[in-house]
């Protein structure tokens, strides 16, 4: 049997129903979804949690899919809605004293050298402290290779706006790493 088109499965589930769409789409686009939420929210503990969020605000969403074979980017737009909320609860937590803060030493593949451990676990902590808009588009566009356009997207803002964030971040990480 030759391959079907790539996204003829996930027009098919989607006319058979809620369940099997969103058992199927899972299936499919979780890994993506879950490197997506490890990028913006630097925690791997949250991940599972983060990557749950998404897909049961899919699940709710379904009826808003216009264009099936959209649902990538439908997924990556929910995932930044998703993250930015735990972000801000988590700066909310950070600064009553609730959250410790925390060890992004392990967010990096222990293949990685000691000196690119030493900086991704720096840019993260930096990036804890700029605010959630400027930190979610500058994972897009540096860490998730997104372009400022999918940014602006993914963000619901302006290309503009994505640009003058991801700057913001820049700006304090120049700062941080002695570039500013």
């Amino acid at each position: 049997m030759a391959n079907p088109a790539p996204h003829a499965p996930v027009l098919r589930v989607v006319d058979a129903g809620r369940g099997s769409w969103l058992e199927e789409v899972y299936r499919r686009y979780a890994p993506y979804v879950a490197a997506v939420v490890l990028r913006l929210s630097g925690r791997g503990s949250e991940v599972d949690d983060l990557v749950q969020d998404v897909f049961v605000e899919a699940a709710r969403g379904i009826e808003r899919l216009r264009q099936p074979e959209a649902v990538k980017g439908w997924l990556a737009t929910i995932a930044v809605r998703v993250c930015r909320r735990r972000l801000r609860l988590r700066r909310v937590k950070l600064l009553l004293g609730l959250d410790a803060g925390f060890d992004y030493s392990t967010l990096v593949d222990r293949s990685a050298s000691p000196v690119d451990r030493i900086l991704l676990a720096t840019v993260y902590r930096v990036l804890d402290e700029v605010a959630v808009e400027a930190r979610v588009a500058f994972a897009l566009h540096h860490l998730e290779g997104e372009t400022l356009e999918v940014v602006a997207r993914l963000c619901g803002c302006s290309l503009a706006t994505a640009k003058r964030r991801v700057a913001a971040a820049q700006a304090r990480l120049g700062e941080v790493f002695g570039d500013g």
